[in-house]
């Protein structure tokens, strides 16, 4: 389910994922995807300015054993 975030005064992309995910690593790339023309507005966004908020997909790492005695 896609969200809506609207941005509050002096907010960048990258708090707004923050603010929304708990987290900006491999976060904010989706998140410019799915906002052409975001990027655009600069470093810090305009007051209200609403970005969609891509649903993701959560990869778990696949973890490799290693035995001592093979």
């Amino acid at each position: 389910m896609t969200t809506t975030y609207q941005t509050r005064a002096a907010e960048t992309v990258d708090l707004a994922c923050l603010q929304t995910y708990g987290r900006t690593r491999d976060v904010t790339e989706a998140v410019l995807a799915a906002n052409p023309g975001l990027a655009g507005l600069g470093p810090v966004l305009p007051l209200g300015t609403v970005i969609i908020m891509p649903d993701l997909i959560e990869d778990t790492p696949q973890r490799n054993l290693v035995s001592l005695w093979d």
